[in-house]
């Protein structure tokens, strides 16, 4: 039996400042639903993605910047790092790690991300 992981939820204050946002990098907008008076349902997938972020009115009572727990791969830290900027994102710099390569970045609320280049573990010989 598969398990997917389809869709994460990202507390936000301003649903049309996090759809901009998150648009402005890529992302696809998915659904952009008012079903009724408080509840709005925004769904974008990140480029590649087969597990999309929601947010909205009425979606999560978790408090706006504490989803910080996020951690996506990439093929390439230096190209994701160089694009985020290009888009006006303040990004950390490309930290080398044994099992990766890492940047992260948060969102207008401060919600943190973390974007993983995974090492190339055919090169590594067995110990």
């Amino acid at each position: 039996m598969d398990w997917k992981i389809e869709l994460i939820f990202i507390p936000v204050t301003d649903v049309d400042r996090a759809r901009d946002f998150y648009a402005g990098i890529g992302y696809t907008v998915d659904h952009d639903q008012t079903v009724m008076p408080g509840l709005r349902f925004v769904q974008l997938t990140p480029p590649g993605s087969a597990c999309s972020i929601a947010f909205g009115e009425g979606i999560t009572e978790m408090t706006p910047g504490t989803q910080n727990s996020i951690q996506v791969v990439v093929p390439d830290a230096d190209e994701a790092l160089a694009h985020l900027r290009s888009h006006g994102v303040e990004a950390s710099d490309v930290d080398e790690q044994a099992w990766g390569r890492f940047v992260t970045f948060d969102d207008p609320d401060g919600n943190t991300w973390t974007l993983q280049e995974l090492p190339d573990f055919s090169a590594q010989q067995p110990s």
